[in-house]
């Protein structure tokens, strides 16, 4: 058996929220769009990475997922997004933090409470 992608669902009360952050935060792309319909969902893309993001407000409402995007220069990543979109960074993990894993993270949060963690392995 193999697998070659996971590609998470997050939902949103507005999806304008998520677009807000996956795209114009993170520089993700609307791959699959059915933004008009009754029930709006995309597929924001990156690289090799696939986000399913859906208007739902009653699963917005019943969790508020925590991801971890992997890269190999978060202090690129930094810079990019503190000075762009600094309103997004985490109030407990604003900056590149060194932490006991061994791993360099900071972490972004919306105004929805999903949490994207940016992490790179030392």
């Amino acid at each position: 058996m193999k697998f070659t992608k996971l590609v998470p669902n997050i939902f949103y009360e507005d999806l304008k929220d998520g677009l807000e952050l996956f795209v114009n935060c993170l520089q993700f792309t609307i791959g699959y769009n059915d933004l008009d319909s009754q029930e709006p969902c995309c597929v924001v893309q990156k690289d090799e990475l696939s986000v399913f993001l859906f208007q739902n407000k009653e699963f917005a409402l019943k969790d508020r997922p925590e991801i971890r995007l992997h890269t190999d220069n978060i202090e690129e990543a930094y810079a990019v997004i503190a000075r762009s979109h600094p309103q997004f960074l985490h109030p407990n993990l604003n900056r590149v933090t060194r932490r006991p894993w061994d791993a360099k993270e900071f972490a972004l949060r919306d105004k929805t409470d999903v949490c994207v963690i940016i992490q790179q392995w030392c």
